[in-house]
């Protein structure tokens, strides 16, 4: 119930749906507009028509996908209409645009008469640079495929087929290599006869294996010459003369199980009957043929691979179709052929060869990824992959005659990809599982708030951190029951706990002298401040970090924290910072909700506090510090506090990367910068220190509702123990974030 509710949550929630189209030229002035449409766009028309190929220059076509579907075998949904499958085709767009860049629209056809869909697309050729088809049923999408690669000028491939095939195949190239076997003398056992496991076997063969060696099962058991019963020309093309009429006869002594059918299909007697060191690659989703604990329970020199993500070696379909189309689209091929299908094979089980960087392993819990069993095949998330396959398709579609475009130096082209790649996400993927690798206790005083609830039950799935939740215990499960969930989480019921007790003596010893009387403390404690009770687990070291703030005032939740735990007593005082997550970088913004006129002296702790926490999360801090003039253009007393700042940070830390007074735009942007030859930062700031809470403050909340960034915080800096602070309105994946950046701050102290 709660994933539900999280999915139709993340599809309905601003603007709706996954996509949305972007002008990519500025439409400001009415010379913008006249440019952009009427007279203007006259120009571009006319060259098109003299010579169609500009039509790549002009237009968005030659960076434009289709996602074509019919909606008749929709993942693991079946034939559910075309207008059913629209969220997935979204999916598929948001996939191409996340990993290579490449704008996408879904095409939904409300037809299942194979014809149709060839029609359409056909009719839609001037306005793509490539088709991908997408869950349509066999062997109707054979068909299609086979009519509209004849007929059209521009690649069609679909994915179900042949990206399952090439990551299939990379997978079974390495995992060959690791046991020393040679693909010509491999017995292969295909199971699952639909669109990807013909894909599959066409392509082993393709790539050396012998059509005799090769068994094709469905569920009618062996694909054999002769066979009359659930038979089709695509069937029949692999079908071998052997006597052999079921699964399990073919499995004994095979070297290579490749699945593609249903969650158990494969039996542990079936591997124990396969030859030495068997590769088995069970990809049936969402449940495998077998999994890799009943694999490996009877032979331990099995090499799985499935289609999962919680399992070694995931075979994902997205380390090949984006790639795959952006090497395509980038020399304007005119289809997608076996030579740059096999190039992105081979680029693939390469790249899992070589030294994985420290970023990919971080990004997965800092796990070390060597090649080797448990290493077939690159991680989803490498962003190598498309600096690799790209390439390498775009040169066998050159090599091959059907690149209409060359490229002349693939180095620069190669820069080129690496420059389309965003760090922001990555950065916040990396943070998640670097909390994943030690999740700590954190502690939510707003136990009872239905989106806390939820984010816990994330916190729980991903296994980011260890939730506490503070609030009425049979209120609480309550309110877990409506949402459906099953949530393995503390709760802590102040008013019945067995801690209360201590914890009031322990605030009466703190704050005696600050008018608290013992019973007051207790008042505190059993009914009157869920956040005082969090901030105690916290510095009794009953949790390891508080996050708070979704139903309360700024005030009533930081206030608790300093009074329980206080800030760290060689500091001035607390600090705010706020993580700006744009679709291009991250910046954090500093101080943002603390101090509201600061000192010189109380700048440079900010700078160093934000400094040591942008550390944590594995960035490389560059800090400007802000003001309104640069570099001593202005003498006046605001311009010289920050310069006094900036003094005081080089003599504490000289290694960091600081400069000031300068003004923001030259802080983030890089021509401007160079015009200061002197400056020591080696490029745009990524941690900007404001000089006041006016301009701070100010300044993220324009960014976070004009600018479009995602505001994470704040995070407080200088507090003996992790505290952070929820913004009203925050959602889900927000709270999820920020608890995330919270178990890594508690994992340093």
């Amino acid at each position: 119930m709660a994933k539900n509710m999280d999915a139709l949550e993340y599809h309905a929630g601003g603007r709706k749906g996954k996509i949305e189209v972007i002008s990519s030229k500025p439409c400001l002035t009415s010379r913008d507009l006249s440019l952009a449409y009427t007279p203007g766009v006259a120009e571009p028309c006319l060259a098109i028509e003299k010579d169609p190929e500009l039509a790549y220059l002009y237009t968005a076509k030659g960076n434009l996908v289709a996602v074509v579907s019919n909606g008749t075998a929709v993942l693991g949904l079946g034939n559910i209409g075309a207008m059913a499958g629209k969220p997935v085709m979204e999916g598929k767009g948001v996939l191409f645009k996340r990993f290579a860049d490449l704008d996408v629209f879904d095409l939904e056809v409300k037809s299942e008469n194979p014809d149709d869909v060839i029609k359409v697309v056909q009719l839609l050729e001037p306005t793509f640079g490539g088709i991908n088809l997408e869950d349509i049923k066999a062997p109707e999408c054979f068909y299609i495929e086979e009519e509209l690669k004849k007929s059209m000028n521009i690649p069609v491939f679909h994915d179900d087929q042949h990206g399952t095939a090439i990551i299939c195949s990379a997978a079974l190239i390495n995992a060959l290599q690791l046991v020393g076997k040679k693909i010509e003398k491999t017995r292969i056992v295909v199971n699952g006869a639909g669109a990807a496991g013909i894909a599959c076997a066409n392509l082993v063969l393709s790539l050396g294996a012998r059509a005799e060696n090769l068994y094709m099962c469905d569920t009618k058991g062996v694909i054999y010459k002769g066979r009359v019963e659930g038979m089709n020309p695509y069937k029949e093309r692999l079908a071998n003369d052997t006597p052999l009429r079921t699964l399990e006869e073919a499995m004994r002594g095979a070297d290579v199980f490749i699945g593609v059918s249903a969650k158990g299909a494969v039996t542990q007697q079936m591997v124990r009957e396969m030859a030495k060191d068997p590769i088995i690659m069970a990809m049936a989703n969402p449940d495998p043929e077998i999994t890799p604990e009943e694999a490996l329970s009877v032979r331990s020199d099995v090499i799985m691979a499935t289609g999962r993500s919680d399992y070694p070696n995931q075979v994902n379909n997205v380390l090949g179709f984006p790639f795959i189309f952006r090497g395509a689209l980038d020399v304007r091929a005119s289809t997608i052929n076996e030579e740059m299908k096999k190039a992105a094979v081979f680029a693939l089980a390469e790249l899992a060869r070589e030294d994985c960087p420290d970023s990919v392993c971080r990004a997965y819990g800092n796990e070390n990824f060597t090649f080797g069993r448990n290493y077939i095949i690159p991680k989803p998330f490498d962003p190598r992959a498309l600096l690799r396959i790209a390439p390498a398709v775009a040169q066998a579609a050159m090599d091959s005659g059907v690149a209409r475009m060359p490229i002349e130096e693939m180095a620069r082209y190669t820069e080129w990809l690496e420059a389309l790649q965003g760090r922001a996400k990555e950065t916040m993927r990396q943070i998640i599982n670097k909390a994943k690798c030690d999740p700590k206790k954190i502690v939510f005083p707003e136990g009872d708030n239905e989106k806390i609830l939820r984010a816990a039950y994330a916190l729980v799935e991903e296994g980011i951190a260890h939730p506490i939740l503070i609030g009425n215990k049979a209120k609480v499960k309550e309110k877990i029951a409506e949402l459906g969930m099953e949530l393995n989480a503390t709760i802590v019921d102040p008013e019945t706990s067995e801690l209360t007790e201590g914890y009031a003596e322990e605030l009466y010893r703190k704050r005696q002298r600050k008018g608290v009387t013992l019973s007051e403390a207790r008042r505190i404690m059993r009914r009157k401040s869920r956040n005082h009770f969090g901030s105690m687990m916290v510095h009794m070291g009953d949790a390891d970090t508080l996050l708070s703030g979704i139903d309360s005032h700024y005030p009533d939740t930081i206030r608790p924290a300093l009074e329980v735990i206080g800030r760290q007593p060689q500091l001035s005082g607390v600090h705010g910072m706020y993580m700006m997550v744009f679709k291009k970088g991250i910046y954090f913004l500093a101080d943002t909700t603390v101090e509201i006129e600061p000192t010189a002296e109380e700048l440079a702790e900010t700078a160093l506090l934000a400094a040591e926490k942008v550390r944590l999360l594995d960035i490389v801090p560059r800090i400007a510090m802000l003001s309104f003039a640069n570099f001593g253009s202005v003498n006046h007393a605001l311009t010289v506090k920050v310069k006094r700042a900036v003094e005081i940070v080089k003599q504490k830390a000289p290694e960091l990367e600081i400069d000031g007074e300068m003004q923001a735009d030259t802080a983030v942007t890089p021509e401007l910068l160079e015009n200061y030859t002197f400056s020591t930062l080696t490029g745009p700031a990524n941690i900007l220190i404001f000089p006041d809470l006016n301009s701070g403050n100010i300044s993220y909340k324009l960014l976070h509702r004009l600018g479009g960034a995602e505001a994470i915080g704040p995070l407080l800096m200088g507090m003996k123990k992790p505290v952070h602070v929820l913004q009203r309105g925050d959602d889900v994946s927000t709270i999820v974030n920020m608890a995330a950046i919270a178990v890594v701050d508690a994992q340093n102290q």
